[in-house]
């Protein structure tokens, strides 16, 4: 991934929680490991006109173990799957499979990211894009 000051939506951006990075270990065949990593992150989008605040995560499988936050997402070069979104906020309805309280913590995040769009939400490192 590629970090950029400047938010320009057709760049598909992300923000990302740098001090969220999960890493766990996998094993491969022959005795082999590789590392998934997953990492919080928000965007928006427009989806049929309307721009639309996103919560959840970027994920990737890394042979090396990153050491921070910043490594994991400059050797993340594969953005075909995008992030999971677990939440979604269209300035009018939450959409997410979640609890109640999982929603008002998304909510908290964004409803700010929405009314202050393109600001970079409080928290987040930002512009990362693929």
């Amino acid at each position: 991934m590629i970090r950029e000051d400047l938010f320009l939506i057709s760049r598909k951006p992300y923000a990302v929680d740098l001090g969220s990075l999960r890493l766990g270990t996998r094993e491969r065949q022959a005795g082999s490991h590789f590392y998934s990593g997953r990492i919080d992150a928000v965007w928006c989008r427009r989806r049929r006109g309307v721009t639309v605040a996103c919560i959840g995560q970027l994920w990737d499988f890394q042979d090396d173990k990153p050491t921070t936050a910043r490594e994991f997402l400059e050797r993340h070069d594969d953005g075909r799957y995008g992030g999971d979104c677990i939440g979604r906020w269209d300035g009018e309805s939450y959409w997410g499979n979640v609890t109640l309280a999982q929603q008002d913590q998304h909510l908290a995040v964004l409803r700010p990211m929405l009314a202050n769009f393109p600001a970079l939400p409080a928290g987040y490192d930002g512009w990362w894009r693929f």
